[in-house]
């Protein structure tokens, strides 16, 4: 392989630097903040002159919205790395993982997985593996896989689910897991659906007129969730049963 040339890394070095300043824009003022020309006028450049690295507003968004799934995906995945070797622990963690980095950067987990702005409705529906979103997701399939792989996933009861189930989901991760079990499928769309609930109405304070702390709250529901997974019944408290009890 040859070794970049010099024109090849400054213009690599200009394009991370045009999304810096885009992730800056965003966290300083939202989504509506992030405009070419604000970027342009921060690296000194002209607003005509960024538009040789980028042809238009929302194809800057959708390559920083690539960036910022990815920088999820690997705090997810150094999560999951030291969570030991049980499925449901390496579930727990990971979705531990997922809420933090979700706390600590509202402004970017508002353009990935808020209210959809120009440019990312149609990058959210990209059904490809290769597409970021898709591949974080595919980290969430594994230890759910293995659960199944050990008959500790129930299939879905409604056919009508199963059918959406496997039309939707299991060509998009069928390139890295294969074909989904029903039961892989409808747990991580209701882990997805519960989980992504709580952490979204913790990001965007909707949860402040009644908690303080939400994020025990979001333990509580973790306790239920493994307790699900691994069949054993759960006090209403969130705290898992006695030993002996079931």
């Amino acid at each position: 392989m040859t070794a970049p040339t010099r024109r090849e890394r400054l213009r690599t070095a200009t394009v991370a630097e045009i999304k810096q300043g885009a992730r800056h824009l965003l966290v300083d003022g939202g989504t509506e903040a992030v405009s070419l020309r604000a970027i342009a006028r921060d690296m000194g450049m002209t607003a005509p002159a960024i538009y040789r690295y980028f042809p238009s507003l929302e194809a800057l968004v959708v390559e920083l919205a690539g960036d910022l799934y990815d920088e999820l995906r690997g705090t997810v995945e150094a999560a999951r790395d030291t969570a030991g070797d049980d499925p449901v622990d390496r579930l727990l963690a990971m979705l531990r993982a997922f809420r933090r980095w979700s706390v600590e950067h509202p402004a970017e987990f508002s353009l990935i997985l808020g209210r959809p702005v120009p440019g990312m409705i149609e990058f959210m529906r990209q059904c490809d593996i290769d597409q970021p979103g898709a591949r974080l997701g595919a980290v969430f399939l594994e230890p759910l896989c293995l659960l199944a792989d050990r008959g500790r996933l129930p299939d879905p009861a409604a056919p009508a689910l199963e059918r959406q189930l496997g039309d939707r989901l299991s060509p998009l991760f069928q390139r890295v897991h294969g074909a989904l079990p029903p039961g892989v499928a409808y747990a991580f769309l209701a882990c997805w659906t519960r989980l992504y609930g709580l952490i979204a109405t913790e990001v965007f304070h909707h949860l402040d007129w009644a908690l303080t702390e939400p994020e025990k709250l979001f333990e509580i529901e973790l306790t239920g969730l493994a307790g699900q997974l691994r069949g054993a019944p759960v006090r209403r408290d969130g705290s898992p049963p006695p030993p002996g009890s079931h």
